[in-house]
């Protein structure tokens, strides 16, 4: 085969390559704004402020030291929600009967029908653990969110790097004699004594 020839066919592969590393970056890049802002909208609705600084709730040595910097701040991002869940709503949760685990709380209030003090706790644990598993899928969409837009960069930073190999094969090609050939069969040269 001609090198030109195979310098041009490898090019003309490379621009495949390269668009299909923009499509790639282009929908990686929409995936990120689609779930960033979904999860910023979604939490900003909820209209959860974290306690003021100095309050009595961030006292505590279970929370305190993950939700200070959030101080006084709307809940709107990720990582903020994760916060909240952890070290706000799981602390609160774990201090009430069961630990706060549902699914003994309610297994107790069933054997217990006449308990409406443990019914209405129940209710609290069943709101507490759902608006958690809501937080932390969130959360868990903010980290979809970054894979994604660490995605875009490396498609769009590959494309571009695939791009300036395309333009040297295409230059090779211009600059390569007509008739070099890519494989030449040489004959092996005798062996000298």
């Amino acid at each position: 085969m001609r090198r030109k020839t195979f310098d041009i066919l490898a090019s003309l592969g490379g621009i495949v390559v390269v668009v299909a590393l923009v499509i790639a970056g282009a929908l990686a890049t929409w995936g990120y704004s689609f779930a960033s802002d979904n999860v910023h909208s979604q939490l900003a609705q909820q209209q959860i402020t974290f306690p003021a600084k100095g309050s009595p709730a961030l006292a505590s040595k279970e929370i305190g030291p993950y939700l200070d910097q959030y101080a006084g701040q709307q809940l709107t991002t990720g990582p903020q929600a994760k916060a909240y869940a952890d070290h706000f709503i799981a602390v609160h949760l774990s201090e009430m009967p069961y630990n706060g685990v549902f699914a003994k709380a309610s297994a107790a209030a069933q054997a217990d029908p006449t308990n409406t003090k443990l019914k209405a706790e129940v209710q609290t644990i069943f709101q507490g653990t759902t608006l958690r598993g809501l937080l932390l899928e969130a959360y868990a969409f903010s980290v979809f969110a970054s894979i994604a837009l660490w995605a875009s960069v490396a498609s769009f930073s590959l494309a571009f790097l695939m791009l300036l190999l395309v333009g040297f094969g295409f230059w090779h090609a211009r600059r390569v004699p007509a008739d070099a050939e890519i494989l030449t069969h040489s004959a092996p040269q005798p062996a000298t004594v």
